[in-house]
């Protein structure tokens, strides 16, 4: 199950105690803010995405969607979703679970701009039924990401 791969992974940091089980799903932005009972704004959502030939996975706002053409401004390419086969198989989380945490080798994290309008976020952990709060810093440790990007723009 992945939420245990990540609950390993976050042991690095102290944190595997950290992550909320829910009862319900937060497998969407909106069921992840009614359950925890913030702005949808909050939600950290992972997008897995193919870039060349391999996977990588960009974490925005929940009020955000990708902008095509910052995306392909910034990575060269045009943005193009994984499947939920793909993305199951590059990141070893389901949809509506994916996160950046304890990502296999290769797969590259990115984190939006957008996200930097908050004191902290709610990612997913690995589960459809799981999230966890962190600061822009723990997010950008935790995930080991490559970077902050701005490919999104807001949700009308």
């Amino acid at each position: 199950m992945a939420i245990e791969q990540v609950k390993e992974y976050l042991k690095r940091w102290n944190r595997d105690k950290d992550i909320i089980e829910m009862e319900v799903s937060t497998a969407t932005v909106a069921a992840a803010a009614a359950a925890l009972a913030v702005a949808p704004a909050r939600i950290a959502k992972s997008i897995s995405l193919k870039l060349g030939d391999k996977a990588i996975v960009v974490v925005i706002a929940g009020d955000m969607k990708l902008d095509n053409r910052k995306y392909k401004d910034h990575f060269g390419m045009k943005a193009k979703m994984l499947s939920p086969e793909e993305t199951l198989n590059a990141t070893s989380h389901a949809v509506g679970g994916v996160c950046p945490f304890g990502l296999p080798q290769g797969v590259d994290v990115f984190l939006d701009i957008s996200l930097q309008r908050f004191d902290t976020v709610f990612p997913a952990c690995g589960s459809g039924n799981s999230a966890i709060e962190l600061t822009m810093d723990e997010l950008h440790e935790y995930s080991q990401s490559e970077g902050w990007v701005d490919v999104c723009t807001p949700v009308l």
